[in-house]
């Protein structure tokens, strides 16, 4: 049985449903995030966990705990949300230490657990500080040692590094993961940031109007969507509307140029319509060697961000974007060249038109 069960659990507010048919599995030790653009479901899925919302139906369990109808308070679950919820007229140490005095722990304990959890978060320093003089990251460290004091069975995480800036969310995401894996803690984390939920998560819940798109790990989730809603928020991707030509041999066409894909087709036959995908990163130009595909385009725009230069092409009338690395030996093409794309079988996904 695993750890924490989500089992056809819906909500609807009125006549509108916020989310429908929601079932997960999560094991002990796992860290799974919730990604999703706004509005498809993952926070109020979120708060049935903690217990904020009570599902229209279905239930969730704790190791084989029902706290589907528990208050909050009597589930065994700590709450990190956005907005840090701080007492500002608390020290550091009396907001982390707040809960275990809520729960009547001896004086005691709470000095020496405050103290373990100042060391956790590497701010023993700023015992006697109030949260007006923290930084943003400073707080959110603060809330998360306050969520961890009271040892919670799961740990859950609404957007928390929403309001920071990009490199101090970076840098937190990071600290956030390593202090979950040192303390072999259950958590789920909500975020819209795809690139967020790529880098902290063991595996991602994508969710789309109260349902859920796709469960997988980052790899299989970036690498085989398996909808066209998951191909395209997760990650830059080519789209293209084709039709099978040859389900035997994986054989496609896009505006009457052929791909051979390594997507099993056996339930297809020819003449259907599908979504042709490719990732920019799959594509490369023949003069770095040819692929299963070698496909005539012209180059229409390019586009230096960053470390990546995103060169726009036109094969037949699609247009596709091919990505390779920055440096400053790079030999690119010109705007208005004719040139070759190429790439492999497995990179030609298939989705559901």
């Amino acid at each position: 049985m695993a750890f924490l069960q989500i089992n056809n659990v819906s909500k609807s507010f009125g006549r509108a449903w916020a989310v429908r048919d929601f079932n997960l599995n999560i094991e002990s030790g796992e860290l799974v995030s919730f990604l999703g653009p706004s509005g498809c479901g993952k926070t109020t899925t979120l708060r049935m966990v903690a217990g904020f919302e009570t599902p229209t139906s279905g239930g969730i369990t704790i190791s084989g705990d029902d706290i589907t109808n528990k208050p909050p308070n009597e589930r065994d679950v700590g709450m990190v949300f956005q907005s840090y919820a701080l007492f500002p007229n608390m020290t550091v140490a009396g907001n982390v230490g707040f809960g275990l005095k809520v729960a009547k722990k001896p004086a005691e304990e709470i000095k020496k657990r405050v103290g373990e959890m100042l060391e956790l978060i590497h701010m023993p320093e700023y015992s006697e500080r109030y949260p007006h003089q923290l930084s943003g990251g400073q707080q959110q460290r603060v809330a998360l040692a306050r969520a961890l004091a009271l040892r919670p069975e799961v740990l859950l995480l609404d957007e928390p590094l929403s309001a920071l800036d990009a490199k101090i969310r970076v840098s937190l995401r990071s600290e956030i993961r390593a202090i979950q894996k040192q303390l072999g803690i259950t958590a789920i984390y909500v975020t819209h940031d795809q690139e967020e939920a790529m880098s902290i998560s063991d595996r991602i819940v994508v969710m789309h109007e109260g349902k859920i798109e796709q469960i997988g790990t980052p790899f299989e989730i970036y690498n085989f969507p398996t909808t066209v809603f998951v191909a395209n928020f997760v990650g830059t991707l080519n789209t293209a509307d084709g039709e099978v030509v040859d389900p035997a041999l994986g054989l496609l066409a896009v505006d009457g140029v052929k791909f051979e894909s390594a997507t099993d087709l056996k339930d297809r036959k020819k003449g259907d319509k599908v979504r042709v995908a490719i990732r920019p990163e799959r594509f490369n130009f023949v003069s770095q060697g040819k692929k299963a595909n070698v496909l005539d385009c012209k180059i229409e725009n390019i586009n230096f961000l960053g470390s990546i230069v995103r060169i726009q092409v036109m094969v037949a009338n699609t247009k596709f974007y091919v990505d390779t690395f920055n440096n400053p030996v790079l030999d690119l093409p010109n705007i208005g060249d004719r040139d070759q794309v190429t790439c492999s079988r497995k990179a030609v996904l298939v989705l559901e038109n």
